[in-house]
Formats: structure tokens, sequence, C-alpha cells
């Protein structure tokens, strides 16, 4: 079943899987539930805010469709972008903390040369063109709304204490598995936290100039891959937190 749009205007939410949006559904009021395009999507109510959530699929590709789907049948005013991510080592994050973006990085889009990998500004060919700005792998996220979100994140988790941190987010096609990838990925890119979506949402909320925040739990260290030390669970439950606070105490 298609849901036919009912609200003007929402708060559009997207996450990866389902497992990171279990908190969100909960909290969600009068939820209409429909298939379009095969995902999952999800319209209700927070604190009074009409919201539009919808499960994308993990990468790029997925993330996009899935935002233009938002946008073409609902025409959010903000989007929000939430789920879980690594850390980078030296982000000084742990499991369980939140991050915050500041701008989104393409870490693949580019050239891979004999020094070893450039960005897309070596080939000359921007990725997005709009209003005479070329934009090649990165994309800045609004800064009114970043200092929001960590403000709001750090108020929700006082107690518990967990660090919640702002910075460039790299987006990649393969997850990075071994501390050698992961230390040559931070100092190329300066980014404090790894994700499969994020830089492709970001791409299209700049094409259609709607405002993007994305908040992410850290479910683990990027290092020699062992998900034994993994923590998807808490972290998706403090990102949601994070996120569902927002939602309640920002007049958008």
């Amino acid at each position: 079943m298609i849901v036919k749009e009912s609200c003007k205007n929402p708060v559009g939410l997207i996450s990866a899987v389902k497992l990171e949006g279990t908190l969100i559904l909960r909290y969600m009021k009068t939820i209409r539930e429909g298939i379009p395009q095969g995902f999952n999507l999800y319209k209700g109510k927070i604190q009074n805010k009409s919201v539009v959530y919808i499960i994308s699929g993990i990468g790029k590709t997925n993330a996009s469709i899935g935002t233009m789907f938002l946008f073409e049948k609902f025409s959010p005013k903000l989007i929000i972008n939430f789920g879980v991510g690594g850390a980078y080592p030296s982000s000084g994050l742990a499991i369980g903390d939140i991050a915050v973006a500041e701008k989104e990085i393409y870490g693949d889009e580019g050239v891979y040369l004999k020094d070893g990998f450039h960005p897309a500004e070596v080939t000359g060919i921007p990725l997005l063109v709009k209003a005479q700005k070329r934009y090649f792998n990165k994309f800045q996220l609004d800064k009114k709304l970043i200092k929001k979100a960590v403000s709001i994140s750090r108020i929700t988790h006082h107690v518990s204490r967990i660090t919640v941190k702002s910075g460039p987010f790299l987006t990649v096609s393969t997850s990075t598995g071994t501390l050698k990838r992961a230390k040559e990925l931070e100092k190329k890119f300066g980014t404090i936290c790894e994700n499969m979506e994020g830089a492709s949402i970001a791409h299209i909320c700049t094409l259609y100039g709607i405002p993007m925040v994305e908040i992410r739990g850290i479910s683990n260290i990027v290092k020699d891959r062992n998900k034994k030390e993994w923590d998807v669970k808490l972290a998706s439950e403090n990102c949601q937190k994070a996120v569902i606070e927002f939602l309640k105490n920002y007049n958008l």
C-alpha cells in the first residue's frame, strides 16, 4: 500500500534500518504505515509535530532514493538523518556516545593515483552545481541546527554523562575494518564518524535547499573489526533519545 500525503511540510526522518528507529516508532502517535517503492514508511506525530519516517536501507543509493521520495511526496521542512556509526580512533568518542555532523564528506568519490586517493576536485567535475556554487566531496550542514542538536543531546544525556561531539562525518561505500585504514581516513579527511548514507542525504538536501541534521550513536570504534566489541543497541537507543528530544524541544 502506498501512503498518500496527509500532512503538510512535516519533518522527514530517515535511517538505514529499523533497529535504528524502534524507540522513534514507539514514541510516534497516530502511526500510519505503508511500503511505497519497497521502503518502510511511517507517518505520525512527535510532540504535536508532524513527522514522516522512512527506513531506506543501507548505503548511498538507498538513502538517496529514500530522501528523494520524502521530498517529492511530502515536501519536508527539515530532514533528520539518524542511526549508528563508527567513531574514528582519534575522535575522543566511545561506544554509546553521540556524534553530530558539521559537514558530510564523500569518502570514495574521486581518483586513486600513485600517491593515493584524491577527492573529486582533481577531476574538475563537481557532484553538484547550485547557485553557481560547485560542490565536490563536502556538504556543510546548518550551523545553528548543529549547535542546537549538540546542546539538546547533552541535556538529554547529562545524567549518563556520555560525550556529545560535533565534527565532520565520512560516508563510505565499504565499511572500514582495519585500524590501519581507519587512521589513513581520519588523517586524510579529519573526520570523527564513519557511516554509509549521510553524504548522499546531505547532497540531496543541498539540492533542494532544505536543512538537514545528522545525529549518530557510536556503536563501535573504527579499527580491526570485532563485532563482539560493538554495542549497536546502546548506540541506537542513545541516538533516538537525542532525536526525540530535539523534536520535542526545538521549534521548527
